[in-house]
């Protein structure tokens, strides 16, 4: 289990309590590669340089600066930075409630667990928890993450709490602006058999629907790396290039083909 990242309170009016918020997502399992020198075979680092002396940097001399002109800095410290901390650094206090079918998914960022501290808070935390489950709602509030403020939402989940990041206004496209071209309806006489194709391959979600083959075909190229038994072979020169199928098709006949061919599998299976 990861070690939260945050600590911090959650509040409702005059009810308190200690919290905790770990990633709900993780990619440590996923391959990750560093930049190497392919001559010596050593790690390449990275380092900031002082674009004028050319000099590297050192972490201690390091601070945000604020564009006023052209080569013109208003920096800033760390101490600086600090001075200007909200309340929602530490605290995450429920502004408002909206009905939990109410967000657009694409308003959606990043999950975050969301338990209690302590055994104090706990009766608070259920509490909360268990009222936005009653009434259907998501509490609405906001967060400072990474030294920015986020809009957050707090959607109860069976004993916990998800928090999920929201993606601001304007990071959200227009979707008009992508779907007004496109058929307001289907042809009637299509419809069902798509329906019938989507029964017949309609299963319980599961994780292992979206499982990584990119990533798996990476562990195994690494491990036949390891092994360098010996040297790959050259790929086999293919003897002729097939004709490119062609894009006319007629969908009709297409649906009634994949409605058939899904049946005889079921069948079979």
């Amino acid at each position: 289990m990861a070690r939260p990242y945050w600590k911090g309170y959650l509040k409702l009016s005059l009810v308190t309590c200690p919290v905790a918020m770990s990633p709900a997502t993780s990619e440590a399992e996923k391959v990750r590669f560093h930049t190497i020198n392919k001559e010596t075979g050593n790690r390449v680092v990275s380092q900031y340089i002082d674009s004028v002396t050319g000099k590297p940097v050192k972490e201690e001399n390091e601070a945000k600066g604020y564009a006023r002109g052209e080569n013109d800095y208003v920096i800033l410290t760390d101490d600086d930075l600090d001075a200007v901390a909200l309340d929602t650094v530490r605290t995450i206090d429920i502004e408002k409630f909206v009905p939990a079918d109410s967000i657009e998914w694409v308003y959606l960022d990043t999950p975050h667990y969301l338990v209690p501290n302590d055994q104090v808070g706990n009766e608070a935390f259920a509490v909360i928890r268990d009222a936005m489950k009653a009434d259907k709602v998501v509490g609405v509030s906001k967060l400072v993450i990474g030294r920015r403020e986020r809009a957050v939402i707090l959607e109860p989940r069976d004993e916990g709490i998800v928090l999920w990041t929201l993606r601001f206004g304007d990071e959200v496209r227009p979707e008009e602006n992508y779907f007004e071209d496109i058929e307001d309806e289907a042809d009637p006489d299509l419809v069902p058999l798509v329906q019938k194709l989507i029964k017949q391959k309609t299963e319980r979600w599961s994780p292992d629907m979206v499982s990584d083959p990119i990533q798996e075909s990476l562990l195994k190229l690494i491990a036949d790396k390891k092994k360098a038994l010996r040297s790959p072979k050259k790929p086999a020169k293919a003897k002729g290039q097939a004709a490119a199928p062609s894009n006319v098709v007629n969908i009709m006949d297409a649906l009634r083909k994949s409605v058939a061919s899904e049946m005889k599998t079921k069948r079979s299976g």
